[in-house]
């Protein structure tokens, strides 16, 4: 495997899918927009596992998990954010347990966090 080709495809495709989550939030499609914050940020941790381990990352959605693959420490409350985004990855991927929408401050602040730690962990890759 090339390590630095599939880092980089994992680190483009987190970027891709934080855009398209700023697209859906600001058309007001809430759900779909913070089950793809979900995405960007699994798919930054699958960009630290592959470079951690040289392998494949694992196939599951479940974030914290994902971060016990890594050497990351998460400033707080960072950990409890990714429980707060694994409610929509679940939602949006079986929609008939859709929760009720919150409301655009708390979209808006998801987002901002979700941006905020997608930074971060590409700072630290």
């Amino acid at each position: 495997m090339d390590v630095g080709r599939q880092v980089q495809y994992w680190q483009e495709m987190a970027e891709y899918d934080m855009a398209t989550a700023g697209l859906l939030v600001g058309q007001k499609r809430f759900l779909p927009g913070l089950f793809f914050c979900h995405l960007a940020i699994e798919k930054i941790l699958k960009a630290h596992i592959v470079k951690e381990t040289t392998e494949h990352p694992p196939r599951t959605h479940n974030l914290t998990l994902l971060l016990t693959k890594t050497n990351l420490l998460l400033p707080p409350p960072g950990e409890a954010f990714l429980g707060v985004l694994m409610v929509y990855q679940i939602e949006g991927r079986y929609p008939a347990f859709y929760p009720v929408a919150p409301s655009q401050s708390e979209v808006d602040a998801i987002f901002e966090k979700t941006k905020t730690m997608l930074s971060w962990l590409k700072e630290k890759l």
